[in-house]
């Protein structure tokens, strides 16, 4: 038998873990979703893990429809494997969300939770991101602060804002990076708020960072394209607030930063 490599869905995870949700909270979220759609689903902590772990990699079409309920994000920014099969048919087909385990590859260990805490327990908790940006329509300086979750698989860092926790109202943070030693590198992208200065614009582009040596702040520069497509830059840390992610640190953190 080959043995199958699977990659976890850290970006579910992490939003998931944003929304102080256990994965037996989501999973009762998920079908209340499907009742108030007219389209009921049986999730299960069970199916929140196989998501989580890899394992299953492509809902099936009722269960994309209840995860943008509940989560309030387009599918594609959940962190799966999307067939087309899974948006357009509304009898359930596509997908690999079904219940019966695939031939060869184990059900999502109970312990699934803990074994995951356990990687995050280096970088991973609440973390305040900062960066500075210029905007030329104000001639000004301005900064963008976010509470965000981390969560650690390996070298890989999932970052996410949590709801209302930024100090420009409705603008979600996703940053995506990878670890070197002291040196983390990735991509980040910001949905501003329709309402906002930006009127829902889309921005995105690179970070690189260098951790400090306590591994409580990482202190770099971003790079990205601005309304006009000029390319700017600007400086960006992260400063760790608190090493949990249980409820308690989300609620205490689930607000715009001073």
């Amino acid at each position: 038998m080959t043995a199958t490599v699977t990659e976890p869905n850290d970006t579910l995870r992490a939003i998931r873990i944003g929304m102080r949700m256990s994965q037996e909270d989501f999973a009762k979220a998920l079908r209340k979703a499907g009742a108030e759609l007219d389209e009921p689903n049986e999730a299960s902590k069970r199916l929140v893990q196989r998501w989580e772990s890899g394992i299953s990699k492509s809902p099936r079409g009722v269960y994309v429809r209840a995860l943008e309920h509940v989560t309030g994000r387009p599918i594609e920014e959940l962190g799966f494997t999307l067939t087309v099969m899974a948006r357009v048919h509304d009898d359930g087909a596509g997908g690999h969300d079904m219940d019966p385990d695939p031939e060869g590859v184990a059900a999502a260990s109970p312990d699934a939770d803990r074994a995951a805490a356990k990687a995050e327990e280096q970088y991973g908790g609440v973390w305040l991101s900062r960066y500075e940006y210029y905007s030329s329509g104000r001639d000004s300086t301005y900064e963008g602060k976010h509470y965000v979750v981390v969560v650690q698989t390996g070298s890989r860092l999932t970052v996410r804002s949590l709801p209302g926790a930024s100090s420009n109202p409705d603008s979600p943070l996703s940053i995506d990076l990878t670890l070197d030693r002291s040196v983390v590198t990735g991509s980040w992208t910001e949905q501003t708020a329709s309402d906002g200065y930006y009127q829902g614009a889309r921005y995105h582009g690179a970070v690189q960072m260098l951790v400090e040596p306590t591994g409580r702040r990482m202190a770099g520069k971003w790079v990205g394209f601005g309304k006009d497509f000029d390319v700017n830059t600007g400086p960006w840390e992260l400063r760790l607030m608190d090493p949990s992610t249980n409820k308690a640190a989300l609620e205490r953190y689930s607000c715009p930063p001073e």
